[in-house]
């Protein structure tokens, strides 16, 4: 027997909840489900494009993709709180970790650089628009965990720091955002 993707049931702007109440699809859940789902699909073009030199990341990545779909569940099964403090924290030791592995920047720097540090700057801003829309969520319509909103904070700032470090597995130097060059075409 094949499952149908379609159900027909969105075609007048719709959607059904977990719950089965039907809310239009610009609903600030179904919203916020749409930027974590997103991200989320994001890492996996991350994960697809990861150069040679980036593969040891495959896992970890992994690893948050399936973070994510416990994050999605925590937003709408009730007493469904499977992304905890500990989440959090892993985070930040790997933050820490990294951090320690890359060079300092004394200034703003322009995201990009080799393909999986470009990509991963670029699921930095996806996730930064998720947490925009958790928190929206949280403060209008329905209350999330603390920890929630504490592990998008931490996964863009993760990313952030993947992208870095991943730049740096690739050979790439990063380029400062500001140009001290007179000669410059300003745009």
């Amino acid at each position: 027997m094949t499952l149908k993707i379609y159900t027909k049931v969105g075609d007048k702007g719709l959607t059904k909840q977990v719950t089965g109440k039907m809310v239009p699809k610009y609903d600030l859940q179904i919203e916020a489900l749409g930027n974590v789902d997103e991200l989320q699909s994001y890492l996996g073009v991350v994960i697809a494009n990861l150069s040679q030199q980036c593969q040891q990341l495959h896992t970890e990545l992994q690893n948050v993709q399936r973070n994510l779909y416990e994050l999605q569940a925590d937003i709408v099964v009730k007493h469904h709180n499977k992304i905890s403090e500990d989440h959090v924290k892993q985070l930040e030791k790997r933050i820490n970790e990294l951090t320690s592995k890359i060079p300092s920047i004394p200034e703003f720097i322009l995201p990009g650089g080799k393909i999986t540090g470009a990509n991963l700057q670029y699921a930095r801003t996806i996730a930064r628009r998720a947490e925009r829309s958790l928190v929206k969520l949280s403060l209008k319509e329905q209350k999330l965990a603390d920890c929630d909103l504490e592990y998008m904070n931490r996964l863009s700032d993760y990313l952030f720091i993947l992208g870095r470090y991943a730049n740096v597995l690739d050979g790439y130097t990063e380029v400062k955002s500001k140009v001290k060059d007179k000669n410059r075409i300003n745009g």
